[in-house]
């Protein structure tokens, strides 16, 4: 049995809550575009609020690049998080 991370879970229900094409099974390897149906406005959106939900400073746009999947969302706010903390 592994203990889930309390962060990874709230990052995987805001972008489960925002996606698109909600998927039953939200696991670290789905594709934000190609499987959950993100576009640039929802990914935009997606950004801003975790910067607000996680009390993050603004992300720079070479932070977010080849953020693909589900799980490289959850370790960009993770590491995030170690830094500011």
């Amino acid at each position: 049995m592994s203990i889930e991370n309390p962060v990874a879970e709230r990052v995987r229900r805001i972008v489960g809550g925002m996606a698109p094409r909600p998927a039953a099974d939200l696991g670290d390897d789905l594709r934000l575009i190609e499987d959950l149906g993100f576009d640039s406005l929802r990914l935009m959106e997606l950004t801003v609020v975790l910067e607000r939900g996680f009390d993050l400073p603004r992300y720079r746009p070479e932070q977010l690049m080849g953020v693909l999947r589900v799980g490289q969302v959850v370790d960009l706010v993770i590491r995030a998080l170690e830094v500011s903390a």
